[in-house]
């Protein structure tokens, strides 16, 4: 059983597959590489909803996967917090830090203050960026979450190196990952699995498990699914405490790294390993 856990598409990819390679063989020797490309996407045209044929993923798998980016985002977060005082994974407090500033304002406040504008600014344009690039309302495995993921470690790597001289830009930096990630958001059963923040996911659990409690016909999986996002989010901070006080390491070079080989592993799996699995059956 493969994580993409649907066994309906995993025969109609075999079967696609199957037709292509027909078809190029009959081509004999005079089909170039593109005309290849070109008899497998007419093949994939074949199947309904535009084409392509959907790698669905299992609901643990992507269960599976939004705890491990809340771990990651939660890490990251509590690195760049504990070197500047500033979060990078969620805006609420650094837009209320923001309007202080901005309320009180004397030159004391002007570095506090392009911090936290670069935070919440970066954010938002991360966001943009992962809208632009991949975000859909299911998760497509076709899309490169890959290296969208690798991509966003070298951005933290990257904010690790600037922060030592220029702070703002660093934080700018890392936030910037931070919302391409919250951009990423899958759904689970219909709900949205948001992982850089835990405020949504605390009122989910809590409302859930209040219906339940109150006698509502209420699955457990939804009072679960919040419950072990926050869960994976507390762990992963606790995780970079543990690895910047006891251990003396910088959590913020440590998470780029995991999400980097995170983010080639699964693009190695998707696009070398998988395609062999279904072919095998």
């Amino acid at each position: 059983m493969t994580p993409l856990g649907d066994a309906q598409t995993v025969a109609k990819w075999r079967a696609i597959r199957k037709s292509a390679e027909a078809a190029e063989g009959a081509r004999g020797k005079i089909g170039t590489a593109t005309a290849g490309r070109s008899v497998r996407l007419a093949a994939m045209e074949s199947i309904p909803n535009g084409g392509a044929p959907r790698l669905a993923p299992s609901q643990g798998f992507v269960l599976a996967g939004g705890c491990g980016l809340a771990f990651g985002a939660a890490f990251a977060n509590t690195g760049v917090f504990l070197r500047t005082g500033t979060s990078v994974s969620h805006l609420t407090g650094d837009l209320a830090r923001l309007s202080i500033d901005l309320a009180r304002w004397t030159p004391g406040v002007s570095g506090d203050l392009r911090r936290v504008a670069a935070a919440v600014f970066s954010f938002l344009l991360g966001a943009l960026l992962a809208g632009v690039l991949v975000h859909h309302p299911t998760l497509d495995l076709e899309r490169p979450y890959g290296r969208i993921i690798a991509g966003i470690g070298a951005l933290l790597l990257a904010a690790h190196a600037l922060i030592p001289g220029a702070p703002a830009v660093g934080i700018g930096v890392a936030a910037f990952a931070c919302g391409m990630q919250n951009g990423l958001a899958a759904r689970f059963r219909g709900v949205v699995l948001r992982t850089t923040h835990v405020t949504g996911l605390v009122t989910d659990f809590g409302t859930t498990l209040g219906m339940r409690l109150r006698g509502f016909d209420i699955p457990l999986w939804k009072i679960a699914v919040p419950g072990l996002l926050t869960a994976a989010f507390f762990a992963g901070g606790m995780g970079a405490c543990l690895a910047a006080l006891a251990a003396g390491l910088d959590p913020l070079p440590v998470a780029g790294c995991g999400y980097v080989a995170a983010g080639l592993g699964w693009s190695a799996y998707k696009h070398g390993v998988l395609p062999r699995r279904i072919r095998a059956g």
